[in-house]
């Protein structure tokens, strides 16, 4: 079989395409054969050493794919070959087949495709565990999102009407008002707009019920303002920790520098939260299970779909990594390993 590796720290000209030996299904194990498997800023940031939960180098990436079960381990039930499924993969789903824990693969209705079950784990799970688990969004809410054009972002938008929020800011870039304006999103110029004033316009001086923001550095602080007394604020990437396809320590090293030290008594004194938000590291798998039974719901009736910006062969990894790199998608970018 055919898999994506990373073999050091480097660009997108790093990434390899190698041949490997299929993997067998043992005790409690399936294999899947992979049809889609997404991509996400994480797996940008692992490749240039700046994400920090990623396995050793050489390793293959891949939270996420779709595909159809190909053998059965002994122990395994519920599952069968030749089912469609969901696997969480956690890494090694940039491949044409992988083994995984039967715990981690759920079964697809048969109205959901392959491109809507790889959009939803990462994405709509994160954006899920924000709002609703951590949050108790509530009708007439208010939101702020950044990167409001990414796969967060427009998973954001979806849910937030879900739960009836009463109005969504997003930040974006100025080529991307019109898209984040079809989905419902009040949009702010990133690079002309003074996002926090906006929120508070908008909201009459109080700020916004919740600020969900995946850049970090002094944008968190800014996040932070932007949110009104009570509010909570969700921290869950570094964006701005990259710039370019290659590692810059300088910038690295600036969105470090530029996080903000909060004080834990002026935060008690505003009756504010700030949640650092990483699904790959929950340790109870059950929450992340019941984020996905909710969310399947959701999307059978109809009230979520993901919008899926392009599918890439995946020998075209690197274009569509760089992709992301240059902030062009609007939604999820998907990687095809269909046979």
């Amino acid at each position: 079989m055919k898999k994506i590796i990373y073999p050091k720290i480097g660009g997108v000209d790093s990434i390899e395409i190698v041949e490997g030996d299929d993997p067998t299904a043992s005790e409690g194990e399936v294999v899947v054969r992979i049809h889609r498997a997404g991509i996400n800023f994480a797996d940008l940031m692992m490749r240039q050493g700046l994400y920090g939960s990623n396995p050793d180098f050489p390793f293959t990436p891949g939270y996420e794919a779709s595909g159809v079960v190909s053998e059965i381990g002994e122990g395994v039930s519920g599952l069968k070959e030749g089912d469609r499924v969901l696997a969480m993969t956690g890494f090694g789903g940039y491949s044409e087949k992988v083994s995984i824990d039967a715990s981690r693969v759920f079964k697809l209705p048969d109205s959901v495709t392959f491109d809507q079950a790889a959009a939803i784990p990462v994405t709509y799970g994160t954006a899920y565990h924000m709002l609703f688990h951590l949050g108790r969004i509530r009708p007439g809410d208010t939101v702020l999102v950044h990167h409001a054009a990414g796969g967060v972002g427009t998973a954001v938008a979806q849910l937030c009407k879900v739960a009836g929020a009463s109005l969504i800011i997003g930040t974006a870039s100025s080529t991307k008002r019109e898209f984040v304006e079809s989905i419902g999103v009040k949009f702010v110029d990133r690079e002309k707009e003074d996002f926090v004033q906006v929120c508070k316009d908008l909201t009459g001086g109080q700020g916004v019920h919740h600020s969900i923001d995946p850049v970090g550095g002094k944008n968190l602080l800014r996040s932070y303002k932007a949110t009104r007394k009570g509010g909570k604020v969700y921290f869950f990437g570094a964006s701005s920790a990259v710039k370019g396809d290659s590692r810059s320590w300088i910038t690295a090293l600036k969105m470090w520098f530029n996080t903000p030290k909060l004080d834990p008594i002026k935060m008690m004194s505003s009756n504010k939260a700030l949640f650092g938000v990483h699904m790959g590291l929950l340790d109870d798998p059950s929450i992340f299970k019941g984020h996905l039974e909710a969310l399947s719901k959701l999307l059978e009736e109809g009230d979520i779909d993901p919008i899926i910006d392009s599918v890439w062969a995946f020998e075209r990894v690197a274009d569509a990594q760089m992709h992301m790199h240059e902030r062009k998608n609007r939604g999820k970018i998907l990687l095809d390993f269909s046979p």
